[in-house]
């Protein structure tokens, strides 16, 4: 499921269920909101979908795998996708802390219902994010990714599924 981070090199493929006990789901119940998600890999893709609930001032939910990974090679990943038409982000994690807690380097991208996509994600285009703010810096830094992941966050309530064939470091 996991090589060593080159270029070009694939990252994630979904080819064995039993990899998807390297991803978690982290909801909006952290909080208090009651959305709710799961990953799942079955037929040869990575499955992200539940329900997303305002309730409680809710209104995400998210996946990421646990793994460390050198992408000081890359200059950015693809990602194969195929959503619901919903706008997504693809986050990347690295030691870089904000009030003692994880930064997270992302950058949304829009689905097309139905249809696969090769989403291009170069790093320059990731942005420091803590807690849904903005934040000015730290630069993200290829060499320390720890985790990474998918977030909805689109204010929209209702139901979602996003399957991701691979993800490649470019």
């Amino acid at each position: 499921m996991i090589s060593d981070a080159g270029p070009g090199e694939v990252l994630f493929n979904f080819t064995n269920p039993a990899h998807v006990a390297d991803w978690r789901a982290i909801n909006d119940g952290v909080m208090g909101g009651e959305s709710s998600s799961a990953p799942e890999i079955r037929d040869g893709c990575l499955h992200f979908s539940g329900h997303i609930s305002l309730e409680n001032n809710g209104g995400f939910a998210s996946i990421r795998s646990q793994q460390r990974m050198d992408l000081s090679t890359a200059t950015g990943v693809i990602l194969r996708v195929k959503g619901d038409g919903r706008r997504y982000q693809f986050r990347l994690y690295t030691d870089a802390r904000y009030h003692e807690s994880r930064i997270a380097y992302s950058c949304s991208f829009n689905t097309t219902a139905g249809q696969w996509l090769d989403v291009s994600i170069e790093f320059s285009s990731l942005e420091p994010v803590f807690r849904g703010r903005l934040l000015s810096g730290p630069a993200f830094n290829a060499a320390s990714v720890e985790q990474m992941g998918f977030l909805l966050a689109d204010k929209q309530q209702g139901d979602f599924h996003l399957l991701v064939d691979w993800i490649h470091a470019v």
